[in-house]
């Protein structure tokens, strides 16, 4: 059984060198590359405002976290939550990062990016090099329903991108049952987590995915794209 935590984080910015800081924070529980529906999911008191153009991505107001706890104070069951897992989050540098400032300043060790990381915004460029990667463009690409997304939300994105995980690593019906039994045993009992779930049919690629990958193609000497 092989268990990996996914998670995101809101802030009020770019970078916590210059004293952003993290104001949510979602993790899902993933077993054997599937979510099994456990979560942790806090709103954090920044202690500091929250910029407009921030607000403006995510929707938060420092109204809106008045009498919501301190980092320091949820560090702790984070920490718990994610174990030692490894941990998959979409452009891993910018989440482990704030992450890592937040245990630093609450007198925690921080997490060790080289080996636990697994960013799936790498994953996405090494399967479709040369296509967009963001969380909205990966969506699109695999059919999954973004109608619940409008501001970013952190506990939405980690379901979002555990639909996304999933496909980067080769689809629901990966390996067709003969990777061992551990991809049939289940989260509980004799449960099969696969059971009622449909493969998604892939979205064609939008104009400005084909427009990237002819770009892309172009820069290939004799791509095998274009062989008669």
């Amino acid at each position: 059984m092989k268990r990996s935590i996914l998670f995101d984080t809101e802030t009020t910015g770019f970078d916590p060198d210059q004293g952003d800081r993290i104001i949510e924070i979602a993790a899902l529980e993933l077993i054997d590359d599937l979510p099994t529906g456990r979560h942790y999911h806090v709103l954090v008191h920044p202690e500091r405002d929250i910029p407009p153009e921030a607000t403006k991505v995510h929707g938060f107001r420092i109204e809106d976290l008045e009498g919501k706890p301190k980092f320091a104070e949820v560090a702790e069951d984070f920490l718990a939550f994610v174990g030692d897992s490894p941990l998959i989050a979409h452009n891993a540098r910018f989440d482990f990062k704030f992450v890592n400032a937040e245990l630093q300043q609450c007198g925690r060790r921080p997490l060790d990016y080289a080996s636990r990381a697994i960013d799936t915004v790498e994953m996405a460029r090494r399967k479709y090099p040369g296509m967009p990667a963001s969380l909205d463009a990966l969506c699109r690409r695999f059919g999954i329903d973004l109608s619940d997304r409008g501001t970013h939300n952190a506990l939405l994105d980690c379901r979002l991108l555990a639909d996304v995980y999933v496909e980067l690593m080769g689809g629901r019906q990966r390996g067709l049952g003969l990777a061992g039994p551990s991809r049939n045993r289940g989260l509980a009992g004799n449960i099969n987590p696969l059971e009622g779930r449909a493969p998604r049919p892939m979205a064609p690629p939008s104009d400005a995915e084909l427009a990237a990958h002819t770009a892309f193609v172009d820069t290939i000497k004799d791509p095998v794209w274009r062989r008669a």
